[in-house]
């Protein structure tokens, strides 16, 4: 790997081990214990987030600074709130690479800015994203699987309109697709998918 390569020709800096999805990362980690954990997010068999989690489990404090490509809501709030130490996206410098590495590894947290805002923008909440009825209904549908010609139907309303609803919950939301959308709404307590509207 070229990010490996990389960060092998820094003095400071070791690669100990590389794995390919994250259930291999923890058993990987929990033996070799290194100073600090660059996970990717999109892993075959077990994503970033996931292998985080179940780090964080086992009473693994070790820093772990998540390097992806994805910066969706929902791809960070998952991260962070499994216990991802920092957060950098993979078209970042490489001297931001290696600055954010070593200030994790001092037991600092380390965000890219966008990262940050897209924080920020979720959790202020205004008022704006509150959801109506109406949304709560087509993202309850949208969220047990419905087609937007599902939903359409189960609400006696066009496909149109519920494309135009999903426009506004995604831009109440601050998300740009569906998953994102129902991701979020079940983290901010909006939407219990398990009662039947």
């Amino acid at each position: 790997m070229r990010r490996a390569k990389a960060l092998s020709c820094q003095a400071d800096f070791e690669v100990v081990g590389e794995a390919t999805h994250g259930q291999e990362a923890i058993e990987l980690i929990t033996r070799l214990k290194p100073d600090v954990i660059i996970m990717d997010l999109r892993m075959a068999k077990m994503g970033g987030a996931e292998a985080i989690t179940g780090l964080r489990q086992l009473g693994i404090t070790i820093p772990i600074l998540v390097l992806t490509t994805y910066d969706s809501n929902a791809d960070i709030l998952h991260a962070v709130k499994a216990g991802a130490t920092g957060y950098i996206l993979k078209d970042a410098p490489r001297e931001q690479l290696f600055a954010a590495i070593r200030t994790v590894a001092q037991g600092k947290s380390v965000f890219a800015p966008e990262v940050v805002t897209r924080l920020l923008r979720h959790m202020q909440t205004p008022p704006s994203s509150v959801l109506s009825e109406r949304e709560l209904e087509v993202l309850a549908l949208v969220g047990r699987g419905a087609s937007n010609k599902e939903a359409a139907r189960s609400l006696f309303i066009s496909e149109a309109t519920i494309k135009s609803h999903l426009l506004r919950i995604f831009g109440k939301l601050g998300v740009e697709d569906r998953t994102a959308a129902v991701t979020v709404a079940l983290e901010k307590g909006m939407l219990h998918l398990n009662e039947e509207k």
